[in-house]
C-alpha cells in the first residue's frame, strides 16, 4: 500500500526543479507526480527507458525517479547507454528483495533508492537530498546557482547586477558547469562538450581560468579546481 498524499513530510519544499518520473504503473505515477508537483517541483513522465533517454536529449532534466520494474530495463547495460550531456542524479524505486542487486552500481550523491511499497515521507526526503544545490530556475531556458543566472535565450550570463562579458566557449563551459553543479567535471569531458573534442590541457586552463575570474569577481568564489581531478561549480556544503 502507497503512502498517504496527505502526509507532511519535515523536509524542504522543492524550488521548481524538473523531475521525470519513469514507472509503467499509472498509480505509482500518477502519486508520484501529484505529489511532487504539491511540494513545490515541476514533474514529467514516462513508461520506458527509451523515453527517457530522448528526453534527456532534449534538455537538461534535474532528477530521474525510476521504477526498477521497468519491462525495457533489462538488458540495458553500459555498453548500450548513449553519452547524455546533462546526466542528471537518479532515485532508484525497488522492491525490498531486489535490493542487492542494485547496491553494488550505487554511486556517491548522484544514485539513490527507496524500498516498496513507497512511503511518501522517504521519497521527497531522498528527492531533496539528491536536488540539493541543483536549482533549475523556473523559466526555460535559464540556469541559476544563488545570484548566478545564465539564459539561454539571450545567450547572457550575470553575477547578481554584473552582466559577466563571456566568450562563446566560455559561456558553453558555465552552461557546462551549471547543468552539473557540486559534480567534479574532468578536463576531457569539458573540452567534449565546449568544443566538441578533446584539446590540450593547457588550453582548458587558460578557459577556466578565464571564467574563473569573471564569475568569482566581487563574490564568493563558485568556481572550483579539485586537483588531479578536474573542476566544479557550487558553494562548499552544497546550498546555493
Amino acid at each position: 500500500m502507497y503512502g498517504s498524499i496527505s502526509e507532511k513530510p519535515s523536509v524542504a519544499r522543492g524550488e521548481g526543479q524538473h523531475v521525470l518520473i519513469v514507472a509503467d504503473d499509472p498509480g505509482t505515477s500518477e502519486l508520484l507526480s501529484t505529489t511532487l508537483e504539491l511540494a513545490g517541483y515541476r514533474t514529467g513522465t514516462t513508461t520506458t527507458v527509451g523515453e527517457v533517454v530522448a528526453r534527456l536529449a532534449e534538455g537538461p532534466v534535474d532528477l530521474v525517479v525510476l521504477d526498477t520494474t521497468l519491462p525495457d530495463l533489462e538488458g540495458f547495460d553500459e555498453g548500450r547507454r548513449p553519452v547524455i550531456a546533462h546526466r542528471p542524479p537518479v532515485l532508484l524505486l525497488t522492491a525490498y528483495d531486489e535490493l542487492g542487486k542494485i547496491i553494488p552500481e550505487l554511486g556517491l550523491g548522484e544514485l539513490d533508492y527507496v524500498t516498496k511499497p513507497l512511503r511518501i515521507a522517504e521519497v521527497l526526503a531522498r528527492v531533496h537530498v539528491l536536488l540539493r544545490g541543483r536549482v533549475l530556475s523556473r523559466r526555460e531556458g535559464v540556469l541559476d546557482y544563488g545570484d548566478l543566472v545564465l539564459d539561454d535565450g539571450t545567450c547572457q550570463a550575470r553575477r547578481g547586477q554584473r552582466v559577466l562579458d563571456l566568450t562563446p566557449a566560455e559561456f558553453r563551459l558555465l552552461r557546462h558547469l551549471l547543468g552539473n553543479a557540486h559534480k567534479v567535471l574532468s578536463k576531457e569531458q569539458i573540452a567534449r562538450y565546449v568544443w566538441g573534442e578533446y584539446r590540450g590541457d593547457n588550453a582548458i586552463e587558460q578557459l577556466v581560468s578565464r571564467l574563473r575570474r569573471k564569475v568569482n569577481q566581487g563574490g564568493p568564489a563558485l568556481i572550483h579546481t579539485r586537483r588531479g581531478f578536474g573542476y566544479w561549480l557550487g558553494r562548499p556544503g552544497g546550498k546555493a
